[in-house]
């Protein structure tokens, strides 16, 4: 059998030749520097490396005795969590101690490589899938030996190559990192839009309005102002009437973000004849959808590209009276004092449910004028639409990230 090449399949202009392969017994070697009780506690963090302890909000109380037993981490070097199976190593970019139970390693020679790079190797997919092989123990009590570790093969390139490699990966990382702050961003902005344009908790006017518009809301019950239906019982549908492609049925695990999966391909489908059987069943453009059991307080509104699909008998339709503005709807329902009070009053402990009689009973305060809700309603979906833009950003990102990952290592 022809040995696999040596060489990634995307890479750098200039750099030629196989890359070097090598025992990690010959690459690293473990450090075991203590009586440093000074300096600062660092913590291991799966998606931010060693941080310190202070600045990662863990509230342990401080013991300078114990801690003059803790290893010195160095920027640069590399720490395993024992106890940790997936992601278990963490680089350090800052100098610090941590715990005597985690083992610190470098590299024998570190003037030949550079540590981002490497970095990039023990968080890859393709790392931990091998670290199956030199593990202890079952499920979370799996535990990392670094003599087994020191019995893998590294395949690498020169340090020039290294830092090359780094340096684009931590521009694309940075990227993903401005992105997911900017959506994050926009998350507390809705949220607080949501607190501020509906009415407190026995309030009737909210804080903030859209000039022109006056007045009290009014108290009603989601009963009163739409119709709500439930999905049709399992021994109406099977698992063998699903076909490759047609009509798609919805069930809770297509909206449990807030939206509908948009990709049919992605949800169970039925044929034409039973699509025209369901038909009492079907969604329009402007319903609104919520989990009959587990998380009852997310809802999805139904955009055009949902309409005329079906909903399964774990979800609840709703669908509001011409008086009311489905997108305003939408979002009241999305607010915590709403959620909050379905939640309360579903059934069930280890999985809450609702039905048509308790999500009828929902309290709610509305405007009285459609025009003002759907103003809020319009207000909201600009919200929402660049939540999505940034969402499919931070999704794009991070697959090109992957994608690199694959295809510029060996």
């Amino acid at each position: 059998m022809q040995e696999k090449a040596k060489e990634p399949e995307i890479r750098f202009a200039g750099f030629t030749g196989a890359w070097e392969q090598r025992k990690a017994k010959d690459l690293f070697a473990a450090y075991s520097d203590k009586g440093h009780p000074d300096l600062d506690v660092l913590s291991a963090t799966q998606d931010r490396g060693m941080v310190r302890r202070d600045d990662n909000n863990i509230n342990i109380s401080h013991d300078k005795k114990n801690e003059a037993t803790y290893k010195r981490v160095l920027p640069g070097q590399f720490v395993i969590h024992l106890r940790s199976f997936q992601g278990g190593f963490a680089y350090s970019s800052i100098e610090g101690i941590t715990s005597p139970a985690y083992t610190v390693f470098g590299f024998s020679k570190p003037q030949e490589h550079e540590p981002n790079f490497w970095k990039f190797v023990f968080s890859s997919e393709q790392f931990i899938k091998r670290l199956e092989k030199v593990t202890y123990g079952i499920r979370d009590g799996r535990s990392i030996s670094y003599d087994e570790v020191l019995t893998l093969s590294f395949t690498f390139p020169g340090k020039n190559e290294q830092i090359q490699i780094a340096h684009f990966l931590d521009k694309v990382g940075a990227l993903i990192t401005l992105h997911q702050r900017k959506y994050e961003k926009l998350l507390n902005i809705k949220k607080s839009m949501l607190e501020k344009m509906f009415p407190k908790e026995g309030e009737v006017v909210p804080e903030i309005r859209f000039k022109g518009f006056t007045g009290a809301w009014e108290q009603r019950e989601l009963g009163e102002i739409s119709e709500i239906k439930t999905g049709p019982f399992g021994s109406s549908l099977h698992a063998s009437d699903y076909v490759a492609d047609g009509v798609p049925i919805i069930t809770t695990e297509h909206f449990k973000f807030g939206s509908i999966e948009k990709n049919k391909y992605l949800i169970p489908m039925v044929s034409d004849t039973d699509h025209s059987r369901l038909i009492a069943y079907s969604l329009k453009t402007g319903d609104i959808v919520f989990s009959r059991v587990g998380s009852v307080d997310i809802n999805a509104l139904v955009e055009p590209e949902s309409d005329g699909w079906l909903f399964s008998g774990r979800v609840l339709r709703v669908r509001s009276s011409e008086k009311y503005d489905s997108g305003f709807l939408h979002n009241l329902l999305e607010t915590d004092d709403v959620r909050n009070d379905i939640r309360n009053r579903a059934v069930g402990q280890t999985m809450p449910s609702i039905n048509t009689q308790i999500l009828s009973a929902t309290e709610l305060t509305i405007p009285s004028s459609k025009r003002e809700q759907q103003r809020i309603g319009n207000f909201f979906k600009g919200i929402n639409q660049l939540l999505t833009l940034h969402q499919r950003k931070l999704e794009m990102l991070k697959n090109v990230k992957q994608a690199f990952l694959e295809k510029m290592f060996v």
